[in-house]
């Protein structure tokens, strides 16, 4: 396996680790790993297919044979089987059922190799629920990214009307306090901080800001980066 430098975001829903790893990756030309798309991908595919999530070998099996492709149809577009599923996966089903699949012990562990795969020269910035936990515990740098369920609800709401995706706020939070509650709470894998993260709340932080913050912290572990 490589041993090319890692920079793991992880957090929950909404924190904004997706913005701030995109930002990062281009900072850095570093590669990206978006492991929520992973998941978002699955549980799509898993919904499209109406497998049966109490049967973990179907889950393996569907996660190990999906044809997954990013950047096919623009810098955020996601193929899934030749279709793009770009906003079928940013929908609230998406966000469900990747909760719900990541649940299941045989589904992480069959995206865990996919996920191992993406780490290549110049290095990788990985953003997910477990990179600096679990897939990549020897990352260089590892933040945990979060901000209040409130400002997650509305960072949410804005995403999903600019992409022309009906949401209704009071929904919104509860969905992600749900979510919250089963990714912390799920026996593999939970949502949580590695013991070396730096934990950075972003409730009143604009994305500059937290993105400058991250930067600062790569340069300081990574002093290459700064050349």
């Amino acid at each position: 396996m490589s041993d090319a430098p890692v920079i793991a975001i992880d957090g929950p829903s909404g924190s904004g680790k997706g913005a701030v790893a995109t930002a990062i990756a281009a900072r850095t030309g570093f590669h990206l790993l978006d492991s929520g798309a992973l998941y978002r991908v699955l549980g799509i595919a898993a919904h499209k297919a109406e497998t049966d999530l109490t049967d973990p070998r179907e889950v393996a099996f569907l996660a190990t044979s999906l044809q997954i492709e990013f950047g096919t149809n623009g810098p955020d577009s996601v193929s899934l089987n030749g279709e793009d599923v770009s906003l079928d996966i940013r929908t609230d089903l998406g966000s469900v059922m990747a909760s719900r699949v990541g649940a299941i012990p045989a589904a992480r562990a069959a995206l865990h190799e996919r996920q191992l795969a993406f780490r290549q020269e110049p290095g990788l910035v990985a953003d997910g629920r477990d990179m600096g936990t679990v897939v990549f515990p020897d990352a260089a740098l590892k933040i945990f990214l979060t901000a209040s369920v409130e400002e997650r609800a509305q960072r949410r709401y804005k995403q999903l009307i600019a992409k022309g995706i009906g949401a209704i706020l009071p929904d919104l939070l509860r969905d992600l306090k749900e979510r919250d509650e089963r990714d912390s709470q799920r026996p593999v894998s939970p949502l949580k901080p590695a013991e070396d993260a730096i934990v950075l709340d972003s409730t009143d932080l604009s994305l500059d800001e937290v993105i400058d913050r991250v930067w600062n912290l790569a340069v300081t572990r990574l002093p290459g980066l700064a050349s």
